[in-house]
């Protein structure tokens, strides 16, 4: 037992990003069935009750690190669409930094990629997933309703999805080549 979980200074937020990571890094490794209350709690050097303290079940903790992968991707898109070629607030601006930024977690270690997943299989978390990207689009109606977008974003999504299924060989294709194509695609006619 790791007594230093009883006898360290409270310091809430940090045991909850501590909490936080924990999970991630299990999920990294051993899928989402690594994250068990124990194994969470074990990792981040904490008691099951103060894991109970911030988390009120494993649910709760998995819904937590889900809304912390999506608070990262909107920090990502952010600052490409930041960066943004033609500038941000230009045509297709929020739909080019989704496929930089799916692109770019293919090439990583996906950190949420059990998460990611389980979202074929939980409907709690595909309801979160499409309320996040719903309002990602209200926000950004302005630049990014036109229907082509859409296909563009789905063929991006296809991407990451087959990255998944086949051990990262999504084809024949270049990744690069493909992103490049489906960029070239965002840019009004």
């Amino acid at each position: 037992m790791n007594t230093t979980a009883y006898n360290r200074p409270k310091q809430p937020e940090q045991v909850r990003r501590a909490l936080l990571d924990a999970a991630v890094a299990l999920a990294e490794e051993q899928g989402l069935g690594g994250i068990t209350v124990q194994a969470v709690a074990d990792r981040a050097g904490v008691t099951k009750g103060g894991l109970f303290h911030h988390f009120a079940s494993k649910q709760a903790l998995i819904d937590a690190v889900f809304d912390f992968m999506l608070e990262q991707m909107d920090e990502a898109l952010d600052r490409l669409m930041a960066d943004d070629e033609q500038g941000q607030g230009a045509h297709g601006c929020f739909t080019r930094a989704y496929v930089v930024s799916t692109f770019e977690c293919c090439d990583m270690a996906l950190s949420g990629q059990a998460l990611s997943i389980s979202m074929v299989t939980d409907p709690a978390l595909r309801r979160r997933w499409r309320d996040w990207i719903d309002a990602r689009l209200v926000r950004h109606a302005a630049t990014d309703l036109d229907p082509r977008l859409h296909v563009v974003r789905l063929a991006a999504d296809g991407y990451w999805f087959a990255r998944v299924l086949h051990d990262g060989d999504p084809g024949s294709e270049p990744p690069q080549a493909l992103q490049d194509r489906l960029i070239a695609m965002t840019r009004e006619n």
